[in-house]
């Protein structure tokens, strides 16, 4: 796997693209804590909630960990293949229909952070409505007037919106009047890997929809992209309704395949690695100790991050005792962990495809699976794949790095 590089001023540069619900505000703490790490920007993308939510929470998280100065931008509304997303109950079971467990700056109500093309954030919220926008691309590949609900189509019987989201009315704005040519996000990626090159690594924690946008709009730069992604899973069941597809990819299965044949240095970190690496309520007893040192325990970053967390637990407790009885899954943090250090995992490089319909001779549609065309081509690109995780270590460090957070 190839390693990030160190800039001139021996910091590593990450972009983040994240639809934050619990888990992506944990990876943004754990980068908080290195002081050899920029982040130029994180753009907040839908998948566990709304991409205005994304936006909002993302923000908030940021607030609370006192960096107010990264740049939060808006990336896609919605996948490369519908018009326009609806949230599910699957990501509302485990992230609470705010995203963060009911932790979050609007409790009881969703999040719209209505960015403008200048970067600048005019937060509001709302409790009756959803602008679910089209993003305004001139993308031939959307199947106009198909709705997103959690990757699978509204007529799908594995449809199943979030209940917030439900008796939401939803409203599709005009493109043109609400949004640039592409979303503010996707241009941020084009700009930054044409500024830094490799010099910077992109960390998906979200689906890949911006990634593949920024790779659609500005083929040159696959050369030069370096991308840590958190999805897919090769080695084991997947954690959709078919037990196949991994949720990241179930969002935008297209979207995933190009990305993965583009020729972009691609490191997937998926279910193979991140179930290995379960985080316990001793670790946020930990983070809750640690915070009542501080001058107000109740505005201390830990304290929240406890919070977050210990619903997950219970929420992935809930929802398979056998594989999380010890903990929740840092998915993530772990991408967010690779992207620093490599060396926490080991890859396998292959060819990867993911199927994007269900059917003989086709496979199940969000599958990620080795590439037979690739394997008899030798210059086909080759994914990194993370098939082993040294996850006692990270565990540790991931553990001890989020109690040593500034308190207030």
């Amino acid at each position: 796997m190839a390693v990030p590089m160190k800039t001139t001023n021996g910091n590593r540069k990450l972009i983040l693209d994240v639809d934050t619900g619990i888990d992506d505000a944990l990876a943004l703490a754990y980068l908080a804590s290195f002081n050899n790490i920029e982040i130029l920007g994180v753009i907040g993308t839908y998948g566990n909630v709304a991409a205005d939510t994304a936006v909002y929470n993302t923000a908030y998280v940021l607030e609370r960990l006192g960096f107010r100065n990264v740049p939060v931008l808006r990336g896609s509304t919605r996948p490369s293949w519908a018009a326009s997303f609806i949230p599910d109950a699957g990501c509302a079971q485990f992230h609470g229909t705010d995203g963060l467990g009911g932790f979050g700056p609007a409790v009881g109500s969703p999040a719209v952070a209505c960015v403008s093309d200048s970067g600048e954030s005019d937060i509001q919220s709302t409790t009756n409505t959803v602008y679910v926008s089209d993003s305004g691309e001139s993308d031939t590949r959307v199947r106009r007037g198909l709705i997103s609900v959690g990757g699978y189509d509204v007529h799908d019987p594995h449809a199943n919106p979030a209940a917030d989201s439900f008796s939401l009315s939803f409203t599709t704005c005009d493109g043109a009047a609400h949004s640039p040519a592409l979303p503010e996000g996707v241009r941020f990626i084009v700009d930054m890997v044409r500024k830094y090159g490799s010099d910077v690594t992109v960390v998906a924690t979200g689906p890949l929809t911006d990634v593949d946008a920024a790779l659609t709009a500005a083929p040159e730069i696959a050369s030069k992209l370096r991308l840590v992604m958190m999805g897919g899973t090769l080695t084991q069941e997947g954690n959709c309704w078919d037990t196949t597809a991994e949720t990241n990819i179930i969002q935008d299965p297209e979207a995933a395949d190009r990305v993965f044949h583009s020729g972009a240095d691609v490191t997937m970190v998926g279910l193979d690695v991140t179930h290995q690496c379960l985080l316990g309520s001793d670790a946020t007893m930990r983070w809750r100790q640690a915070a009542s040192q501080s001058h107000d325990p109740r505005t201390d970053a830990r304290t929240f991050l406890a919070d977050i967390v210990d619903f997950s637990i219970a929420a992935n407790i809930q929802a398979d005792a056998r594989l999380f009885s010890t903990g929740m899954p840092l998915h993530d943090p772990l991408a967010a962990a690779v992207a620093a250090d490599p060396s926490l995992v080991e890859c396998f490089d292959l060819p990867m495809k993911v199927e994007t319909e269900t059917g003989d001779f086709h496979g199940t549609r969000g599958r990620t699976i080795g590439d037979p065309a690739g394997l008899i081509d030798p210059s086909a690109p080759r994914v990194h794949v993370a098939l082993t995780v040294d996850h006692d270590r990270f565990i540790t460090d991931f553990t001890w790095r989020i109690a040593q957070l500034a308190g207030d």
